[in-house]
């Protein structure tokens, strides 16, 4: 897990801000991102403006402590920003 997600402990989450250069790249995380929530049944909630984008990854209701599945769609979504730096 890329050390940019920030560990929240009351209530277990991870957090995220994401800086893109325009409007376009924003929106193509954001694609992007809802492909992969669908693939992987996981809906964090997001935030977000022309150039940015707030992530935060809840754990499930009975969970207390950052799970495996939580890191690793952490680290999927971290896969989607090179691709998108690539296309602008």
């Amino acid at each position: 897990m890329s050390d940019k997600w920030v560990t929240r402990k009351r209530p277990a989450r991870l957090e995220r801000r994401f800086e893109f250069s325009d409007y376009e790249q924003t929106r193509e995380f954001l694609e992007r991102t809802a492909d992969l929530s669908e693939a992987h049944d996981y809906y964090p909630d997001m935030s977000f403006g022309r150039t940015h984008v707030s992530m935060t990854l809840h754990m499930e209701d009975d969970e207390t402590e950052i799970t495996d599945k939580l890191v690793r769609f952490s680290e999927l979504v971290d896969a989607i920003l090179p691709e998108i730096n690539q296309e602008s």
